[in-house]
């Protein structure tokens, strides 16, 4: 793992929506597509904004979120509205979206349409996560009820999720997805969660401590 500090948040949001579009440049440079993973909620949105205004071949991008919550885009928790909103628009409007929501009652109930989406555009170029300071990212959540099953190493490429500190179903890519990107970046702001990450690291497993399963060879991203 390696750690990045800033001087402050807005130098590393732009530094950070630099690397990404560096390394999807590279990844184009290779093969006919790239797909980029983000994470939902307000602290990458600077992010995002700075990564749309970026003259990349966005027509060959595949993006999907990291994980969504079960509720459609009129809700203001949706994760998926969020990026449409900051992210795909100007430039990258014409990346391909890579769905994570279906419209059913439960995620079960179109899970294998989702997830056929996902594998055909595997393996993920660059993966771009957050993290609560109870030490989860995604929807990988301590205590949640298939957490097991989503840190395997035979982990299928999502999962639905519910836990105790989730207000409503989930579904998010699992581990093996995650660690498999070429290029992984984790954002973080703020004393709590700079401390949330030491407690990650020094944690005796990833059971109590999500984001301990996708550090290795991870760059981490911090400014207080």
């Amino acid at each position: 793992m390696k750690l990045v500090e800033y001087a402050d948040r807005d130098m590393m949001m732009l530094d950070l929506a630099d690397k990404i579009a560096s390394e999807l440049a590279m990844a184009l440079d290779r093969e006919d597509r790239a797909a980029l993973a983000v994470p939902g909620g307000t602290t990458p949105g600077p992010v995002f904004d700075a990564l749309s205004a970026v003259d990349l071949d966005w027509a060959r991008v595949d993006v999907m979120l990291t994980d969504e919550r079960w509720v459609p885009e009129d809700n203001p928790r949706s994760n998926t509205a969020l990026l449409k909103k900051r992210l795909l628009t100007d430039k990258a409007a014409a990346a391909r979206l890579i769905p994570l929501y279906g419209g059913t009652s439960a995620p079960e109930d179109c899970l294998d349409t989702l997830s056929e989406g996902i594998r055909g555009a595997l393996p993920l170029s660059v993966v771009l996560l957050g993290m609560g300071e109870d030490m989860h990212t995604a929807s990988l959540f301590p205590g949640a009820d298939r957490l097991s099953d989503g840190l395997s190493p035979k982990a299928p490429a999502l999962l639905p999720m519910r836990a105790p500190g989730a207000d409503e179903p989930r579904v998010t890519l699992t581990a093996p997805v995650l660690n498999g990107a070429m290029s992984k970046h984790l954002l973080i702001m703020g004393e709590g969660k700079r401390a949330a990450l030491a407690s990650a690291i020094d944690a005796a497993d990833a059971f109590d401590a999500p984001v301990k399963a996708v550090l290795t060879d991870m760059t981490v991203h911090w400014a207080a």
